[in-house]
């Protein structure tokens, strides 16, 4: 660091900036070794702050320059402290500042020392007379007892008072009362001799209310006999360094749209909350959740949504504050709610009430009208045993129930039910992996023709081998598929792998191999790309178009506006066989299925069930099989029952029409060999 000054040049530049103001008896080369030793000692100090006395060293060389006129310690300090924060960047300013102080330090006691040696009556205020033209640093000289006896122009300057209003007022009231026991305790010290400097950060308000933030280094001067004589503070502003410290703690813990708390704040917020202070304590937590907030962005833009966020945060915030508690906003359009010492859950639930009542009263967002509304997910226990975490994953849970559920409305936690809700999203949380770590695979469901027996047709069936619980069934997890989205590619994957399976049954069975059957969702239904998607895995895996069953979801067969949608034109264009499943689930859209390109209609439920009692069939189930069955038959489309189970079972329901079957009667589920097997040894 020392090196990086060039110190001939510098001590040139210095000698210059004193020179007018100094009288003393030296030639040239006194001059500059004087300032060679005083720049050494500095330094010496900036390298190593350990050596704290290195700078009063070097303030006690600089007397000799100018031992009659002390002007020649102004023209030092503003050089060095223009230049020294230039020359050494590495080292930090408040160091600087101190390295300064110290060495007007020891220029005012070397000063005193040799004045009270020839003058004993020589005034304080003439002593110190040069400490006060540093252009940049406040300067004040005070008393041991903390009264102020001169100012700087700076100092002045910084705190915006006149030297009338400074002089003889204490330097206690430089500081708010916040600060006033630390600054009295670091002065009280340095009066009784037991330090030599003290420094500390103060905040001084001004009577316009603004605020001055300073970094004070206080030095203590002695006397002649080494007693306490009296006080220099140098006064470093660093009210923009603080604003910008300030500005970065609230962006960590707050949010930049709505001024709330953020997540990392909530945790904060959660954590305190969780601190058992006394016995029973008890904490709430809400989850709020917008309903319909995106249609909002989508039609009216995100300037609007976000000041909707804004308006919604503020009434929550309104509401909280009555109660003690703490609003966040977690992300897009949640919130969340920390209710310390929340006593029960009906008081947390009476909050809850309020707020959401309270967001439905109407906003004005400029010219548009708009409500808001909620679902909720409510925690509230005893502090005692819980933890953040378990805490926000239980509120989250809660939470997913409520929007389940319905919409405006909360969901109060349920230790069962969320035991449910956390398996499936554990469930849901592994499924996308588990397709990459090939723990799912498909077996087969054949269906025979209910007369003869013969197997035809096989239904792909994807199974789970899950590392915890086991083999799971299709029934366990295409349903959070498709509530999640990934039914679409969980959809696709079951088509090249089967499609795979398919082919090479026709390939080592010819005519004999079975149809593939495979059932689609409304949601998969619905993805634009499921064509192209299908017409992929046929030309990927080689199966032969006729040889593929598609069961599509009664609704999915209609557009919003009630037209049959494209896609089952495209199918049946290229030879794929459209079987509809939910048949019958809305009557008004029966009669429009006889102008669709159908092969066929799938049955299933507890309808299919009550036909299989002893006694002889239920008779409402066998009622709506009758009528479903002869629904079809009017359309000349063949009828597949699942889930038969008994010989009389699929006997009835041969009776009245049905003319395929599928469930244990005929064969239990088979992997892809065995459905070889079984095809080809009934030949």
């Amino acid at each position: 660091m020392i090196t990086r000054v060039d110190r001939p040049e510098f001590i040139q530049r210095w000698k210059r900036e004193i020179a007018h103001n100094s009288y003393a008896p030296l030639n040239r080369g006194d001059v500059e070794d004087l300032l060679s030793n005083c720049l050494e000692h500095l330094l010496g100090e900036l390298a190593c702050p350990d050596r704290a006395g290195e700078a009063r060293n070097a303030g006690v060389e600089l007397l000799p320059l100018h031992r009659d006129n002390p002007m020649v310690l102004p023209g030092t300090l503003k050089l060095l402290a223009a230049e020294l924060p230039v020359l050494l960047p590495e080292v930090p300013p408040d160091r600087i500042v101190a390295a300064l102080g110290h060495l007007a330090a020891g220029f005012a006691e070397s000063l005193r020392t040799g004045a009270v040696e020839r003058n004993s009556g020589r005034d304080l205020r003439a002593r110190t007379q040069a400490l006060f033209n540093a252009p940049n640093v406040g300067i004040a000289v005070a008393s041991t007892a903390g009264v102020v006896e001169e100012t700087n122009a700076a100092l002045r300057r910084m705190f915006r008072l006149s030297e009338t209003a400074l002089t003889g007022a204490s330097v206690l009231d430089l500081a708010d009362d916040r600060w006033r026991p630390e600054l009295t305790g670091a002065l009280g010290d340095l009066a009784d001799g037991a330090g030599e400097e003290v420094s500390l950060d103060t905040r001084y308000t001004a009577a316009d209310g603004t605020h001055v933030w300073t970094r004070l280094t206080a030095t203590l001067v002695r006397d002649g006999l080494d007693r306490p004589d009296h006080l220099v503070l140098h006064y470093e502003d660093i009210t923009d360094r603080h604003m910008l410290q300030e500005q970065f703690r609230r962006q960590a813990v707050q949010d930049p749209l709505t001024g709330l708390a953020n997540r990392a704040q909530l945790e904060s917020c959660l954590d305190a909350a969780l601190t058992t202070v006394y016995p029973g304590r008890r904490v709430g937590l809400c989850l709020f959740d917008l309903d319909g907030f995106k249609a909002v962005n989508d039609s009216l833009g995100h300037g609007i949504g976000d000041r909707m966020l804004r308006e919604v945060g503020r009434r929550m915030q309104s509401l909280a504050a009555t109660e003690s508690a703490v609003v966040a906003r977690t992300g897009g359009d949640e919130f969340a709610v920390v209710i310390p010492d929340s006593y029960d859950a009906a008081h947390v639930i009476d909050l809850v009430e309020r707020m959401l009542r309270e967001l439905t009263q109407p906003m004005w967002i400029g010219a548009h009208e708009l409500t808001a509304s909620a679902s909720v997910g409510i925690v509230e226990r005893e502090v005692l045993g819980t933890d953040t975490g378990s805490l926000l994953r239980d509120a989250d849970i809660t939470l997913f129930r409520a929007k389940r559920d319905g919409r405006a409305l909360w969901v109060l936690f349920d230790a069962e039910r969320n035991a449910v809700a956390h398996e499936n999203f554990r469930l849901s949380a592994a499924l996308p992996s588990a397709l990459e770590k090939h723990e799912l695979f498909v077996e087969y469901d054949p269906v025979a023709d209910v007369e003869t027996g013969e197997v035809l047709a096989v239904l792909a069936n994807v199974r789970w081998d899950h590392d915890e619980f086991g083999e799971l069934p299709s029934s366990r997890f295409l349903g959070l598929a498709e509530e999640t989205g990934l039914i679409t590619r969980l959809g696709g994957w079951t088509l090249e792998q089967a499609g795979a399976h398919a082919a090479r049954w026709v390939r080592e069975l010819g005519e004999h191999a079975p149809l593939l059957g495979l059932t689609l969702s409304a949601r998969h239904c619905r993805d634009p790309e499921l064509v192209r998607g299908v017409r992929e895995a046929l030309e990927s895996t080689g199966l032969p178009a006729e040889s593929l069953v598609l069961c599509l979801p009664e609704p999915a067969l209609f557009d919003y506006q009630g037209d049959p949608v494209d896609t089952v034109e495209i199918f049946a264009e290229m030879g794929i066989r459209l079987f509809v499943h939910e048949f019958g689930s809305d009557y008004t859209r029966v009669d429009r299925l006889k102008d669709l390109p159908l092969a066929g209609v799938l049955i299933d439920g507890p309808h299919i069930e009550g036909m299989a009692d002893p006694d002889g069939p239920e008779p409402i189930s066998e009622y709506l099989v009758r009528s479903a069955v002869g629904a079809a038959q009017l359309m000349d489309l063949p009828v597949l029952a699942t889930g038969v189970t008994t010989a009389e079972q699929a006997h009835r329901l041969g009776e009245i029409g049905v003319r395929l079957i599928q469930g244990p009667h005929v064969s239990d589920r088979v992997s892809a060999m065995e459905v070889a097997e079984l095809v080809g040894g009934a030949r």
